[in-house]
């Protein structure tokens, strides 16, 4: 492994099968030798989500649903009380009813508008707003996003506006944390098929669509997302904050 994370600790929000970008991002931080706490959603998926996480040596299971203040602030009192520092955070969190997947984006619910970015994007501050004070020698956060952000997506809708709404968060969460010496990034993923982006109809014409127009002629592997995640989590990006990183084999570059 390229980038050492020795003596690192790292919680990574959003683990719900071995298929999930979290899950690599999760092995690839284990691999680089950071100590894990990975979270679940709630007791439905705790057993599939609880086996995969102990399969990792070392790290352990807690259960955090991100739309639950008081969960969060005990998620982090649990982390604060059992390592008393964090380095990295990942935030893989990203939830819109599946309905407002599917027809047009004019008929976008109230509720389904607020549950996409109460869930997708608030849940992003306010993780960070508990991890930052055991965040004592500087860390990196990261979430992740979609092209959708930026260009129209067939289908997806209110997720795409709830994305951008992420991508804008990252740019202010990175100018507040900066001076703590915390880093905060975004990666953009190419589609990938994980649980949730099967709740998007149309997910084969996507991939079929990545795969012949992006520059490399295939669409990305979970793996080279999960190698990102480290990249962002060790010093080897130090510099960098405030930013969308494209991992979708040059997708976006790309006008038609």
């Amino acid at each position: 492994m390229p980038f050492s994370l020795d003596g690192r600790v790292a919680v990574v929000f959003g683990v719900a099968n071995k298929r999930s970008i979290a899950w690599s991002i999760a092995q690839g931080l284990h691999e680089a030798g950071a100590r894990l706490a990975i979270t679940y959603q709630n007791e439905r998926l705790e057993q599939e989500a609880k086996d995969l996480i102990l399969s990792l040596p070392g790290a352990e299971a807690l259960m955090c649903d991100v739309s639950k203040d008081e969960e969060i602030d005990r998620l982090f009192a649990n982390l604060k009380e059992k390592y008393g520092k964090l380095d990295v955070l990942v935030h893989s969190v990203a939830f819109a009813p599946p309905e407002e997947l599917r027809g047009e984006f004019i008929n976008t619910t109230r509720e389904g508008f607020r549950i996409a970015h109460d869930v997708s994007v608030y849940s992003l501050i306010a993780v960070s707003r508990a991890a930052a004070p055991l965040m004592t020698d500087g860390g990196s956060i990261m979430t992740m996003t979609y092209y959708g952000a930026e260009k129209v997506v067939p289908k997806y809708n209110v997720m795409a506006v709830a994305k951008a709404a992420l991508e804008c968060t990252v740019r202010y969460l990175a100018s507040d944390l900066g001076p703590k010496k915390i880093r905060v990034n975004a990666i953009s993923a190419g589609p990938i098929k994980t649980l949730a982006a099967r709740g998007i109809s149309g997910l084969g014409e996507m991939l079929k669509s990545h795969a012949e127009r992006s520059p490399l002629k295939r669409n990305v592997e979970v793996n080279e997302v999960g190698d990102t995640g480290v990249f962002l989590a060790s010093d080897a990006s130090s510099g960098i904050t405030g930013e969308t990183i494209y991992v979708d084999c040059g997708y976006n570059i790309m006008g038609f």
